[in-house]
């Protein structure tokens, strides 16, 4: 199983080509992609065809674990004391991926500093900035 940030599900959505989306698209065909809750939020903040939506609503999600909150909370805690980038939207979908062993597909790079801080592995490398 692997998720996809909201930057990648966007990408996807749009048609945008590039190597996450690929693998998606390939992970959604075998049915390998398991939704963040707070990346369907985001997806679903925007105006969307219904139909896009269904698909979304369709895909398995994640529950969080006991004590979730507190160890997201933890998570971004250590990453802003070094004084780095670590927005809340993040440091949650980066707990999900963590609590529940999954690498998360994103071409995002600030979730660098998540790999750093708590092991979160990548489904792909993420690009240079």
């Amino acid at each position: 199983m692997i998720a996809a940030d909201t930057c990648t599900w966007i990408a996807y959505l749009s048609g945008e080509p590039g190597d996450d989306t690929g693998r998606l698209d390939q992970a959604l065909a075998d049915s390998l992609v398991t939704m963040v809750p707070v990346v369907l939020t985001e997806l679903l903040s925007a105006p969307l065809p219904p139909a896009i939506s269904s698909m979304l609503l369709q895909v398995p999600r994640l529950e969080p674990l006991p004590d979730f909150w507190q160890r997201a909370g933890e998570l971004r805690a250590g990453i802003l004391a070094q004084r780095r980038k670590a927005r809340l939207g993040d440091a949650l979908i980066a707990q999900f991926c963590l609590d529940h062993g999954v690498p998360l597909l994103t071409r995002d790079g600030d979730f660098r500093a998540f790999a750093a801080a708590g092991k979160l592995h990548f489904v792909l490398p993420i690009a240079a900035d």
